[in-house]
C-alpha cells in the first residue's frame, strides 16, 4: 500500500452526503489494504481549507467518546453475509473508540485496550491525511483471512460547528453509515488492494 506522505491522491473517492452543507473540504479518498500479517491498513485524505476544519489536538492514543460528533474518520467490518459487524472510530487527536454489533445498531463499546490502532496525522494548509493500522484478530479470528465487508466514511465539522458526512455509498434517507448498503468495499484476499474490489 502507498504511503502517502504528501504523495498522490488514493485512488477510492467519498462523497458527500446530499443533506451535508457545503464544507471546507472539496474531497475524500482513501485506500485500504489487509496484509498477511491481519493488519488492516487505511489512509484518508481530505483536501481542501484545512484551516477552516475544527480538528481536535493532538493528545496521543487514547480511548475517545462520540467521536463523530466532529472530525473523525470511521471504518466498519464484517464478513460477507453476515449481520454481525464492527466499527472503528479514529480522531485526528489520536483519540479512537471501536464498536462490536450483533446486527445493524445492536451493540456497544469494545473494552479490549490492546486494540489501540496505529494513527499517524499529517496537515497541511490543503491536506489533512490520517494514516492508520489495526490488528483484525482482536476484533473477530475471522477477521484476517475472511471476505470482508467494508464501509468508510468520514464526519467533517467546520470552524462553525456544521457537520459534513461523507461514505463510498449513502443509502437512501438521511446519513446512516451503519446502513449495510454503505459497506461497498470487498476484501477477498489479504494483500490485495481494495481499490479493484468496489462493490
Amino acid at each position: 500500500m502507498r504511503r502517502l506522505r504528501g504523495g498522490p491522491t488514493p485512488a477510492l473517492t467519498l462523497t458527500r452526503h446530499p443533506s451535508s452543507p457545503l464544507a471546507p473540504i472539496h474531497g475524500v479518498a482513501a485506500d485500504v489494504e489487509r496484509t498477511a500479517a491481519g493488519v488492516l491498513r487505511v489512509v484518508f485524505v481530505l483536501d481542501g481549507d484545512v484551516d477552516r476544519l475544527a480538528i481536535p489536538a493532538p493528545g496521543g492514543s487514547r480511548r475517545g467518546e462520540r467521536l463523530w460528533e466532529h472530525t473523525c474518520v470511521e471504518l466498519f467490518i464484517g464478513v460477507t453475509d453476515r449481520e454481525t459487524y464492527h466499527e472503528l472510530n479514529l480522531a485526528p487527536s489520536g483519540a479512537w473508540q471501536a464498536h462490536a454489533f450483533a446486527r445493524y445498531r445492536e451493540g456497544g463499546p469494545l473494552g479490549d485496550d490492546a486494540l489501540a490502532p496505529r494513527i499517524v496525522v499529517e496537515r497541511g494548509t490543503d491536506r489533512l491525511v490520517l494514516d492508520a493500522e489495526v490488528e483484525l484478530g482482536r476484533l473477530s479470528p475471522e477477521y484476517p483471512s475472511a471476505p470482508l465487508r467494508l464501509g468508510l466514511a468520514a464526519v467533517v465539522e467546520d470552524t462553525r460547528g456544521a457537520l459534513s458526512h461523507w461514505a463510498l455509498a449513502h443509502p437512501p434517507g438521511r446519513p446512516d453509515f451503519h446502513h449495510r448498503d454503505g459497506f461497498a468495499l470487498t476484501l477477498d484476499q489479504p494483500a490485495t488492494a481494495a481499490k479493484e474490489s468496489i462493490a
